[in-house]
């Protein structure tokens, strides 16, 4: 239920620039180009993983794409995008830093001193989170002291913006708004996405914190629907179209699946190639 985010957001990019992502990555790496063939031969620690397998699920990376890196650990992508932020700035380049978290990080100590470094360097950084409302188990209204995660923008005297999260349109027309701001030289924005996540934090969620008929109202609400949808009204595309679409990400995703599954396993001589502490 979030790929309005990812899609919107990264559509506002030029392919040169990066991005940092967090543990429910995988539409941030699809949306920033990469190779769904590759992509799944990570989740199954294969050869032909964009980190030979050894990044999997939650820390895949396409360095070459731009996609500096999920991140396991919550908030843990925000500082290493004030690290691009301020390498771009440093080496007068013009590509721009894009940084997904969710609504739990923006609590965490990195989330709050990230925006600072940021403002005062005045660093190329579009901040998006993803508000789906849980951390977890836990509601966002009883972490968050603010109506709007964007609020928290002021104190750091930054733009901060909230959209629907799951009107790709809204996320991309704010994204095309920041990053313009960024790569002119003039700042961070911080930009909240208010969406939903249909299922459980994981597989072993039970989803007792949450009713039923609130999940399907935010099932009504389906970002894909709803671009398909509003494309068709606007002319762009029509039903036969919408339908030979799905037909081919079906298909897409099956080659991906069986590249996957043919690929090697690595050698295990690999295994510390990547460690370096």
């Amino acid at each position: 239920g979030q790929e309005a985010t990812a899609v919107g957001a990264i559509a506002a990019l030029r392919p040169s620039d990066y991005i940092l992502s967090t543990h429910r990555g995988h539409g941030h790496c699809l949306a920033k180009g990469a190779d769904p063939g590759r992509m799944m031969a990570e989740f199954m620690g294969k050869e032909t993983g964009y980190c030979r397998g050894l990044g999997g699920s939650m820390h895949i990376a396409d360095v070459e794409g731009g996609n500096l890196g999920a991140n396991g650990i919550v908030a843990g992508g925000i500082p290493i995008a004030v690290g691009v932020g301020w390498s771009m700035k440093a080496q007068g380049r013009s590509e721009v830093c894009m940084v997904f978290f969710g609504d739990g990080a923006s609590n965490e100590g990195a989330f709050h001193e990230a925006l600072v470094c940021a403002s005062i360097w005045q660093l190329p950084i579009i901040f998006v989170c993803e508000n789906n409302h849980y951390a977890m188990s836990l509601p966002v209204g009883t972490a968050v002291p603010t109506a709007d995660i964007s609020d928290r923008a002021a104190a750091y005297q930054i733009p901060g913006v909230t959209v629907d999260g799951n009107d790709l349109m809204a996320v991309y027309e704010a994204a095309t708004v920041a990053v313009e701001r960024a790569r002119g030289g003039k700042g961070p924005t911080l930009i909240e996405a208010k969406t939903y996540r249909w299922r459980g934090h994981s597989k072993s969620d039970r989803n007792l914190y949450r009713t039923q008929d609130e999940i399907q109202m935010w099932k009504e609400r389906d970002p894909i629907v709803r671009f398909r949808s509003w494309l068709v009204d606007e002319g762009l595309l029509d039903e036969a179209r919408a339908e030979a679409l799905i037909g081919e990400a079906k298909v897409a995703i099956n080659a991906a699946v069986t590249f996957a599954e043919q690929s090697p396993d690595p050698d295990p001589s690999i295994l510390e190639d990547a460690v370096y502490a």
